[in-house]
Order: structure tokens, then C-alpha cells, then sequence
């Protein structure tokens, strides 16, 4: 299991290298003061050596820990307690469940508000940099919160002890559980079955693409400010990585988005319905329990309401199969193009922001009602032309109106084609898994397990969780289609022994 971190409740990243408008300030900022150190910044070499590029490893980096390592963590409660976290009630230490998190050192009730990270010890795009013309530059420039605070941190990181985070940057792992450290033949290999797999390489990409930007744009016009040994792909990989798994959106502050230290400690568990926000009444950031905790006991929140693949994404880790009911897998499904209005039904999909292939989540409890509204488009005949338009616009969950649909004469080819999809599906997740043969091992010390076998074991155990739900889909599917073609059967032969009475 990967280390715990803060979640994000919305969406992920917008597109980062598109220059967005000038971020909207909240009434409540988080400001930090601090005094510029000497200017003695840590680098971070480009060039590795010809078995490391050979092996696609990711260059290290200078900062952090190890992801087990509860000796720096130790040293950021001290750090975190001299510079205003008020006492409390829980410990860092090393746990089953994740590498490290925070365990209770007393009773804690259900309902009772912990943590209380003041807004100084928290790192928002509003952060005071150690060199404040960086920061200056950037905001001129009209950069988004999330590019930004990956720069401030890469900034930051690279002083060592002369910032004023050292402590906190210092507990932070060197390298985080991170489908950005994946390869693109580890994704084709070990992901191939999984739709996760293209949203991992469109967020590889996103990350690029917004280094290239910066690097373009702003980097290479102020080297003396941003010189590429410290601020290249590598440092970018790793402060994304750091950014993906631990950045709270906190919804008492308008959404805005920060780092919370010690927060970020706490471990996942799907079982815990309580998450991280801003506190107006106690001027911190808190959540409150949904449980009672015993001493010794380790204490969860939850990093949202994700599927096994979306935490896999950005954190690292697969709940163990059957225990996370929110688990959901991405149904691809795509118009023929052998279909004599493909252009036609492209194009109205293409109104409503959707394309001739296109996927939709499955749930163990069921499936969008946009899902039916594609399959209803997909296998409808030309003379239902003038309802193309109505289908689209169904199928778009931008569509105002979710009122569910309905064509009795399309029903069953609509389900079957469903079914042909889910099908299709489990044909290569089944491929993979007998690919890959059984595998029994424990994989919540991947630092004792080759990088291979462990990497394979997270995809084995996200194809299987994805697996069994396209398997109950599937069941439902041929069920249902078998009721109806018995109805339909037996109206058959009821219209036919009334002829034959008749006759």
C-alpha cells in the first residue's frame, strides 16, 4: 500500500499548460513569512548514467526519504509543534496499512475535531517564496495554482536546510507511489487491459507538457532564477508526484487548493466517510472523526469517493478486491464505422462534447444513465435519424436535463451491444491475468519485492477488481436479455396458438 496522502474532491488537474486567467483570490488567504537564506541551492544532474537510462529508472532526487521512514517524519512533529501545531492526539509511526501514518496515542471519540494545522504551516499558491522574485516572475506570468506550488516546492527543496520547510520537504518521499514514474512499456505491459492506462499516459503527458511550457516561457528567460539543474523533468516528475498524492482542495477557502504537512500522514481506508477542511471557528485545518480510535489504533480518512484505478493513478495503491464500494471500471464503447449514418451520429455527438468512441464508468451497483443513451445512438437505424440529436444530448452528462430515455424498439440491441462491449472487455483483462498467473504476495513492503513483480502485482490487483465488475455487469446483462427474448418468445407462441384456434 502506498504512503497516505490528501485528497483532491473534484477534479484532478485542469490542462496545465494552457495559460489560465488571473486566479480569483479567496476573502481568507494562507500566508507565510519568512526571511530570504543565502542563496546555496541543491542541483539536480540531467544526465544519468547508461544503465539507469537503459532501465528507464527515474533519476534521484537530492531531497526526501525513504516512503517507510518515520525518523524525518519524528523530526517534522518536532518541527511542526515549535512553529504552532497545537498538542496532539495522534503519533507518526510505522503501520500495516501503508508505510507510515498516524496512530492514536489516546482515546478519541466519534466526532471529534483533530489536527488544527494553522494557515502558517500550511504551503498554498499564496506562499511567500525564499526568493521572492521567482515567485514574482510566475505570478506575473499568470500561472496556475498547481504548476505554481510544483515550482515553489521544487524551489524550496532545492535550499536543503536553509528553507524554512527543510523539515517538512525532508519527511516527504524521495520518490512518491506514482503512475508518473511508471514507464510507457511498464503502462503498455502490465495496464493494457485497463482504461487506466490512457488516463496514465494523458497525465505523463500533461506534467511534460506543462515543464516544456514553463521551461519555454518563463525558465529559460530568467536562468539566474530558474536554472535547469534544479528545476528540469526529473525535479517536475517528483514534485507533481508529491502534488497528485498529498494536495487538499479545501472547500471552506472557495476550493483553493494547498499542501497541509502532518495532515498529509494520514492513510486511506474506503470504510471512513470523513476528509480535510478549513476550520473558520479554530483558524485550522481539521476533520472530524466518524469513529471512535483506540490508543495504538491507526486513524483514516478518506481520499474521496475513487475507483481502484483513480487511487492507483495518483496514489499508488489497490484496496484489496470486494472493499472499496465505490470501485468503478471505464466501459469503452465506440460507434461502427461500418454504420451507415456514422458521420451523422458523430457529429451530434461531437455537438454535445462526446466522440465516436467513448467511455462510461460501471459500478457494482449499476451503470450512467448516459451509457444507455450512447448504446440506444449507437445501434439506432437510419429512419430514427431525427432522434439522433436527442440521444446525443442524453448521453452528455452536460445535457440539463437527466431525464432517463426510452426506446422499446431499440431495447434489446441496445443491451446486447452493451454486452458485446463488456465482453470484449473481459476478454483482455482475462488474457492479461493468464498472462500473468496467480500471484500471492505481500505488497505492502515494495521495497523487498523487485520493481517488476511489484508493479505487476498492483496491475494484477486492479484487473482483477475491474475484472468482477464487468463480470456482474455481464450477468446482468445476458439476464436480462434472456427475460426479454423469453417474453418475446412466448407472445410468439401464444399469437401463434390463437391461429391456429382461429383457423
Amino acid at each position: 500500500m502506498a504512503e497516505a496522502s490528501i485528497i483532491l474532491h473534484t477534479t484532478l488537474m485542469p490542462t496545465l499548460y494552457q495559460t489560465s486567467s488571473l486566479r480569483q483570490r479567496s476573502a481568507q488567504t494562507i500566508s507565510l513569512r519568512r526571511t530570504s537564506p543565502a542563496i546555496v541551492r541543491c542541483t539536480i544532474s540531467t544526465s544519468s548514467s547508461d544503465t539507469a537510462k537503459a532501465a528507464g529508472a527515474p533519476q534521484p532526487i537530492s531531497w526526501g526519504c525513504e516512503i517507510d521512514s518515520v525518523e524525518n517524519a519524528a523530526a517534522l512533529q518536532n518541527w511542526l509543534t515549535d512553529s504552532g501545531l497545537p498538542p496532539q492526539k495522534m503519533d507518526i509511526r510505522k503501520v500495516d496499512v501503508g508505510e507510515r501514518g498516524l496512530v492514536a496515542s489516546n482515546n478519541i471519540r466519534k466526532g471529534e475535531k483533530l489536527l488544527f494545522v494553522p494557515p502558517s504551516l500550511v504551503i498554498s499558491a499564496d506562499s511567500e517564496w525564499s526568493f521572492p522574485e521567482a515567485g514574482e516572475v510566475l505570478k506575473r506570468y499568470n500561472v496556475p495554482d498547481w504548476p505554481l506550488i510544483a515550482t515553489y516546492l521544487i524551489s524550496e527543496a532545492s535550499l536543503m536546510k536553509s528553507s524554512r520547510w527543510s523539515n517538512y520537504i525532508s519527511a516527504l518521499p524521495r520518490q512518491p507511489y506514482s503512475l508518473l514514474y511508471w514507464t510507457r512499456a511498464e503502462l503498455d505491459r502490465y495496464l493494457e487491459a485497463s482504461q487506466i492506462r490512457e488516463r496514465a499516459i494523458e497525465r505523463i503527458n500533461n506534467v511534460t507538457g506543462t515543464y516544456n511550457d514553463l521551461r519555454a516561457r518563463i525558465f529559460s528567460k530568467h536562468p539566474n532564477l530558474f536554472p535547469e539543474e534544479v528545476f528540469n523533468m526529473e525535479t517536475f516528475r517528483w514534485s507533481f508526484g508529491i502534488l497528485f498524492s498529498r494536495l487538499v482542495r479545501l472547500p471552506s477557502l472557495d476550493g483553493r487548493v494547498a499542501l497541509v504537512p502532518w495532515a498529509d500522514m494520514l492513510n486511506h481506508s474506503c470504510d471512513v466517510e470523513t476528509f480535510l477542511d478549513y476550520d473558520k471557528s479554530t483558524k485550522g485545518v481539521v476533520f472530524t472523526t466518524d469513529r471512535p480510535y483506540q490508543p495504538g489504533e491507526q486513524v483514516f480518512i478518506s481520499y474521496g469517493r475513487k475507483s481502484n484505478g483513480e487511487l492507483l493513478l495518483s496514489y499508488g495503491f489497490v484496496p484489496r478486491q470486494g472493499t472499496n464500494p465505490r470501485d468503478s471500471v471505464e466501459l469503452p464503447l465506440m460507434l461502427k464505422k461500418s454504420d451507415k449514418c456514422y458521420e451523422r451520429k458523430a457529429e451530434a455527438l461531437k455537438k454535445h462534447g462526446l466522440s465516436a468512441s467513448q467511455c462510461f464508468p460501471l459500478k457494482v451497483t449499476g451503470w450512467p444513465l448516459e451509457l444507455i443513451a450512447y448504446a440506444y445512438l449507437a445501434v439506432s437505424p437510419p429512419s430514427m435519424s431525427g432522434k439522433f440529436e436527442e440521444m446525443a444530448s442524453a448521453a452528455s452528462n452536460k445535457s440539463t436535463s437527466n431525464k432517463e430515455i426510452r426506446y422499446p424498439e431499440l431495447e434489446e440491441q441496445a443491451l446486447q451491444f452493451i454486452l458485446d462491449s463488456c465482453e470484449s472487455s473481459i476478454s483482455k483483462y482475462t488474457k492479461f491475468l493468464q498472462a500473468s498467473g496467480s500471484m500471492d504476495l505481500d505488497i505492502t513492503s515494495p521495497k523487498l519485492l523487485n520493481r517488476k513483480v511489484f508493479l505487476k502485482q498492483l496491475a494484477v490487483d486492479l484487473c482483477n477488481s475491474e475484472q468482477r465488475i464487468l463480470f456482474r455487469a455481464q450477468y446482468i446483462l445476458r439476464r436480462k436479455l434472456r427475460d426479454m427474448r423469453r417474453g418475446e418468445l412466448k407472445a410468439l407462441r401464444l399469437f401463434d396458438n390463437v391461429t391456429k384456434f382461429f383457423k
